[in-house]
């Protein structure tokens, strides 16, 4: 059966996941105003097309495991020729763990409009950032360290992404993703002071959200004024009709063990997130495997959106010994009537080859 096509409720954020089920996940989301984007884990992404991968500027790592690291170098190799640098934030060692993948290849061609990779390793007091130079062979730069200020590691005009340090057996990171507010008027408030709708607005939106001091803004009153009146204070006006809307959120865990501490401060960072991307490695029966290897089973994860209460619920990073069984995860998922599942195709990314596919090129004798 076809899934009806869903517009989900964010503003500035448009989210889209690059991987089935069964692959490494992979969370894309661009920022739509600035028509760049972030990525959310970093395992294989060589079935991304070149423009994609350009959009991005900053990556979030949770650990550094293969399936969630190992697209770094064909990051590089898109980016590496263009002056912008590249941000990568993850968890305590990420910055170790680039330098080896970068010193794999060999850099004697480097040039100097390359870029720099900045990364930005997570702790719960510090983040510690580096450098690795693209016109220096990618070599490694400490460059300080700042204190930690509550949980947000990253902020733009149109969102911010908070972290939360848990246990997978090493440290991880899980994300919440939060859009910032927007303009928007309270009509119940405009005619409490007052006020008529106009292109006004349109000034004052200029005037408070894109800064522009050339902008006057004249209102409209409902009493007529003979020679119209200039307001002043812009930002105390907009906080008198300010309409007070919540703000979209996404969260993203994976691969987390169900301890009482990691419980504890996964509802801190994601209680009542619009979309909650979580890891569902196993169903209920294998509880025991989720626990020895410090994933989440089915059970876990209908127990977590109770707690959490998401719009949304994107299952993600089923366990490959499913590969016939991936109905069972969405049969066995009953999160509350409010939270609606998004179901994930076994896999996007292609299939690899197989010898019988290029066989008969291999054996053709016929030369043009």
């Amino acid at each position: 059966m076809l899934q009806k096509k869903r517009r989900l409720p964010f503003r500035y954020l448009e989210p889209a996941f690059f991987a089935g089920l069964l692959d490494d996940p992979l969370l894309f989301l661009r920022i739509r105003p600035l028509r760049r984007a972030l990525l959310f884990d970093c395992g294989q992404i060589t079935h991304l097309a070149k423009r994609v991968v350009k959009a991005i500027d900053t990556v979030f790592i949770t650990h550094a495991h293969m399936d969630h690291i190992m697209g770094i170098p064909t990051l590089v190799r898109h980016h590496h020729a263009s002056p912008r640098p590249l941000d990568i934030f993850g968890p305590p060692g990420i910055a170790e763990r680039i330098y080896h993948l970068l010193m794999g290849y060999d850099w004697n061609l480097s040039e100097p409009n390359w870029f720099t990779l900045r990364v930005h390793e997570v702790t719960q007091e510090q983040i510690f950032h580096f450098s690795f130079a693209g016109p220096e062979g990618f070599a490694s730069h400490f460059d300080g360290q700042e204190p930690r200020r509550g949980r947000e590691i990253w902020s733009c005009r149109y969102a911010a992404v908070e972290a939360e340090l848990l246990d997978h057996k090493l440290t991880v990171l899980a994300f919440r993703i939060q859009e910032k507010p927007h303009f928007a008027v309270d009509p119940r408030l405009l005619e409490q002071h007052g006020l008529l709708p106009g292109d006004w607005i349109r000034e004052l939106k200029k005037r408070v959200w894109k800064r522009s001091a050339e902008t006057r803004v004249v209102p409209r009153r409902a009493a007529e004024i003979p020679h119209g009146e200039t307001l002043d204070d812009p930002d105390r006006l907009y906080a008198a009709i300010r309409a007070d809307l919540p703000c979209s959120s996404i969260g993203y865990l994976c691969d987390v063990g169900w301890t009482a501490e990691n419980i504890a401060r996964i509802e801190k960072l994601l209680s009542k997130v619009t979309l909650l991307c979580a890891d569902c490695s196993f169903l209920a029966a294998d509880v025991e495997k989720a626990r020895n290897s410090y994933h989440l089973c089915t059970s876990d994860l209908n127990d977590l959106t109770l707690r959490l209460a998401p719009r949304y619920l994107l299952p993600m990073h089923l366990s490959k010994s499913y590969l016939y069984r991936t109905a069972d995860l969405y049969q066995e998922l009953q999160p509350p009537r409010e939270t609606t599942v998004l179901a994930l195709p076994k896999h996007l990314v292609p299939a690899p080859l197989m010898v019988q596919d290029v066989e008969g090129w291999l054996r053709s004798t016929d030369v043009e």
